[in-house]
């Protein structure tokens, strides 16, 4: 063990041809390449869905966050199969909920709203990162 600390996996929804999937996968890159790129590391959907061992391992050892477009919660659900726990869950519409002024329109191009909503839903998943960082695994709370 060198004492490095673990960095958070962020599982995103894929949500093709969705509103709020697409804003998932903003936030997601917004939070991963922007906002907490040292303390974090994003593993596709696809490569859980896939059954792909390195991406399984990755979800096995390291605590997880989700972020999902819709309420089959799809992301948690394959991090759970996969046999990891997850840190936090996130849904897009409990903070679209909070948020009806940023009404995300769009698939392949998300309209302004989508992409302010994407970066408030990145913001507060990365403050659910530093209490993981903090706390540990079980510090950020199951459903946020």
């Amino acid at each position: 063990m060198t004492g490095k600390k673990a960095r958070v996996v962020v599982v995103q929804c894929s949500g093709i041809g969705k509103s709020f999937g697409s804003v998932s996968r903003e936030a997601a890159y917004e939070l991963c390449e922007q906002l907490r790129p040292d303390e974090t590391e994003l593993v596709a959907l696809s490569k859980l869905v896939l059954g792909e061992e390195q991406a399984r391992e990755r979800v096995r050892t390291s605590p997880a966050v989700t972020i999902d477009g819709c309420k089959l919660m799809c992301a948690a659900a394959l991090v759970k199969h996969s046999g990891g726990t997850t840190a936090c869950e996130v849904a897009v519409l409990d903070v679209y909920r909070r948020h009806k002024e940023l009404k995300p329109e769009g698939i392949a191009e998300l309209n302004d709203a989508g992409k302010q909503l994407a970066r408030v839903l990145a913001e507060e998943v990365a403050h659910k990162i530093d209490d993981i960082g903090r706390h540990g695994a079980r510090a950020g709370g199951r459903r946020a």
